[in-house]
């Protein structure tokens, strides 16, 4: 199986720049709000069509600007999943799935259509209409109703984005465990972590609508290749660096790293900064701005005392001990920092 995507398009004064291949398996599209991930599986699937480029599934040509090829979405044999699931309201979940067989007599539409109720444990339900379902219910009827078309790529467009967190872990779970039997390409577009890190075996960050080479999800998560992806995977302390003398100077922090890099951009992992000890010569003296508990672990928010620059940096103390306004002194571990030749774009 393989997806190959190399596609431009302007709308407006936005410009995306879309370049990747899928070799199987599930690739996730990780990006924020509005760089382009929606737009993205709209071109694959063939409801908006590029402006230049090539989109190629499994050898079949789907697009190409040069050769005037733009199959209609019906013959691309692409199944899509959109956030509201796109459920015929006048239809049972029963009648849902059969639309969505392709070809055959009504023995064999109703034989698919049974098998598939039997799969994705709907057969209780199938005289039921969407909106008497639960939200799990309303995802494996629609995932029904596509796989019974025999799709070889299936796009998912954050299909957990309106759900809160206790519905969203146990359809990510369902979801889980279709994706594990499905045998074509999967791109799963997501904005949150979490998401990607449970669902995609690989992932590829889209930032200002632009494209990064695919790299596995656990490097993303260790070892992120930019700036943007570091900030998609939850590294916060990442700013703009620039050479000073024998170091790199941090302006968004007022911030002189005595270590020499070649670089553009720097993070400083959380866990990275540590109490200095007694006597110690600390990297930087800090204020802290505040204390607070989020997603189960204990932060502090440091502001460094420099005579420039007004960032902020995120810590994971070692001790519950904080007074906000106090000072505190704080060393990096060198080993510990990431270094990118990309600047930062959209600091705030």
């Amino acid at each position: 199986m393989a997806l190959l995507v190399q596609i431009e398009k302007q709308l407006g004064a936005f410009h995306l720049s879309v370049n990747f291949r899928s070799d199987g398996g599930t690739l996730g599209i990780l990006g924020a709000s509005g760089c382009g991930k929606t737009v993205t599986l709209r071109c694959i699937a063939g409801l908006l069509r590029p402006d230049a480029g090539r989109i190629e599934l499994n050898g079949r040509v789907l697009f190409d600007s040069e050769q005037r090829i733009d199959l209609p979405p019906q013959q691309r044999r692409v199944g899509c999943l959109f956030q509201q699931y796109a459920l015929f309201p006048n239809m049972t979940v029963e009648q849902n799935i059969r639309a969505g067989v392709r070809g055959g007599t009504r023995a064999e539409k109703k034989a698919v259509t049974d098998r598939a109720l039997r799969s994705f444990r709907l057969e209780d339900v199938k005289k039921q209409y969407p909106h008497t379902l639960s939200g799990g219910q309303q995802q494996r009827t629609a995932l029904a109703r596509i796989l019974v078309g025999k799709p070889e790529a299936l796009l998912l467009d954050e299909p957990f984005s309106a759900l809160d967190g206790y519905l969203k872990a146990q359809l990510c779970a369902e979801l889980s465990e279709t994706l594990r039997t499905y045998r074509g390409d999967v791109l799963f577009v997501s904005h949150a972590k979490d998401e990607i890190e449970r669902l995609c075996q690989s992932v590829c960050v889209l930032d200002n609508g632009t494209s990064e080479p695919p790299c596995p999800t656990e490097t993303l998560l260790n070892n992120p290749p930019s700036p943007a992806a570091a900030r998609l995977a939850g590294y916060r302390n990442v700013t703009e660096a620039m050479p000073q003398g024998d170091g790199l100077f941090c302006p968004a922090w007022g911030l002189a790293l005595p270590w020499k890099a070649d670089a553009r951009s720097v993070c400083i992992p959380e866990d990275a900064l540590q109490l200095a000890k007694d006597g110690e010569d600390a990297a930087l003296t800090c204020e802290i701005v505040e204390a607070f508990t989020e997603g189960g672990r204990r932060l502090w928010l440091l502001r460094p005392c420099s005579h420039s620059g007004n960032g902020v940096l995120y810590m994971l103390p070692q001790t519950e001990n904080a007074v906000p306004g106090g000072p505190v002194s704080v060393a990096i571990e060198q080993g510990r920092l990431l270094f990118w030749h990309k600047t930062v774009k959209n600091e705030s």
